[in-house]
C-alpha cells in the first residue's frame, strides 16, 4: 500500500510503464490512474523524464529488481537469485516494467539507457564474483565466470520475456534452476 501521493504516482507510473513503455507514457495516463490532474503529478514530478528516474530509483530502493541486487552489500548466492525470481512470478507488474523499459532503452537518447547500461555492466561485475565463489574459475566448457555472468543475466531476462507472453507454459524459477544446474555440474 503506498504510504504518500508521491510514492502513489511513482506506483502508478511503473504500471503505466510496464504497459505501454516511456515512449507510450503519458503524464495524463498516469494522473488518470491515480485521479489528479496532469498539474497535479507535475507538482511532484516536473517532467515524464523525472518521473522515469523516480521509478528506477524506487525500484533499487524496495529491491524490486534482481539486477539491483550487487549494491545490497548482503551476501549473495546464486541461490539467493533464484529465490527472487520465484517470488517474481507474484510481481507480474514489476517484471513487466523492468522488461518494458530495459527493452526500449536501447533506443537512441532513451532516458534509461545509461541507467541500464550501468546496471548491466555492475550486474556482469558482481555475477561473475558470485559464479567465481559459487563455481571456481573454470566451468563446464572451458567458460569463466566473466563469460557465465552475462549468459546468467541473458537467461534471467529471457525466462521473463517468455513467461509474461506464456505464465502457464514457463516454469521461470524451475528453469533458472535447471540452468543453475548445468552450470554447476
Amino acid at each position: 500500500m503506498p504510504r504518500n501521493r508521491r510514492e502513489e504516482i511513482l506506483l502508478a507510473a511503473l504500471d503505466v510503464f510496464g504497459e505501454r513503455g516511456y515512449t507510450g507514457a503519458s503524464i495524463a495516463a498516469v494522473a488518470e490512474r491515480v485521479g489528479l490532474s496532469q498539474q497535479g503529478v507535475l507538482h511532484y514530478f516536473p517532467s515524464k523524464d523525472r518521473l522515469l528516474a523516480e521509478v528506477l530509483r524506487l525500484r533499487d530502493e524496495r529491491g524490486l529488481d534482481v539486477i539491483a541486487l550487487g549494491g545490497t552489500g548482503g551476501t549473495i548466492t546464486l541461490d539467493t537469485i533464484a529465490a527472487i525470481i520465484d517470488y517474481n512470478r507474484e510481481r507480474r507488474g514489476i517484471v513487466q516494467s523492468f522488461t518494458v523499459l530495459s527493452a526500449e532503452s536501447v533506443l537512441d537518447d532513451h532516458p534509461a539507457g545509461d541507467f541500464f547500461r550501468d546496471r548491466y555492466r555492475e550486474s556482469r561485475t558482481w555475477m561473475a564474483d558470485i559464479v567465481r565463489a559459487e563455481c571456481g574459475p573454470d566451468l563446464p566448457g572451458g567458460v569463466t565466470p566473466e563469460q557465465a555472468a552475462p549468459l546468467l543475466l541473458a537467461v534471467m531476462d529471457g525466462l521473463q520475456q517468455q513467461w509474461l507472453l506464456s505464465p502457464d507454459d514457463i516454469d521461470m524459477p524451475g528453469l533458472f534452476r535447471a540452468f543453475l544446474a548445468l552450470l554447476r555440474t
